[in-house]
């Protein structure tokens, strides 16, 4: 017997303590920007929120970004969203093979690459991911500015992996302090 993996596409930081008025913040702003029938849970981990949205989970990002520039109060607990290709369980070769096949299929020839592991409440390596991932991947590595991220986020039991841009993260505090210099 298999244990359910939750489906989440979006990891969501918020402000420890701020988890549940995160969640419906998030779910009131998803439906903002399209998606009334998205889903957020607390995540069990502080700080952090997932959530699902029937949106593609890039076009989401890119929608709440719209609405962050042009209504930026209205983000008072959603801090950050990263978007999430595949959930898997928190097994290291299972890390390895997901993020190596959307590696292979996302990062082109030219592309340059970096590897980012955040992980919480694992044992796994951070070091011994990255090397078992990299060796892969025959693009070059630039760890100031990569093209694309391979993102693996460990979440105790559940891993989220994507693939990603630079831009494809929202950062609400980057974008309200860039929103003020203007």
């Amino acid at each position: 017997m298999s244990i359910k993996l939750p489906e989440f596409n979006l990891l969501v930081s918020t402000g420890r303590m701020r988890e549940f008025d995160c969640r419906s913040e998030l779910i009131y702003l998803l439906s903002e920007v399209g998606d009334d029938s998205a889903r957020a849970k607390v995540s069990g981990i502080p700080g952090l929120v997932i959530a699902k949205t029937s949106l593609n989970p890039f076009e989401a990002i890119r929608r709440l970004k719209e609405l962050a520039e042009k209504r930026p109060w209205e983000f008072r607990y959603t801090l950050k969203l990263v978007p999430i290709e595949r959930v898997v369980p928190t097994d290291f070769d299972k890390i390895v093979e997901v993020a190596v096949e959307l590696a292979k299929t996302k990062i082109k020839s030219n592309e340059k690459f970096r590897i980012t592991i955040n992980k919480r409440f694992t044992n796994l390596s951070r070091r011994e991911l990255i090397e078992a991932i990299a060796k892969y991947i025959k693009q070059k590595v630039d760890l100031e500015h990569p093209d694309k991220i391979v993102q693996v986020e460990i979440l105790g039991r559940v891993t989220g992996i994507s693939v990603i841009t630079p831009d494809d993260v929202l950062s609400i505090v980057k974008l309200k302090r860039k929103l003020r210099r203007i």
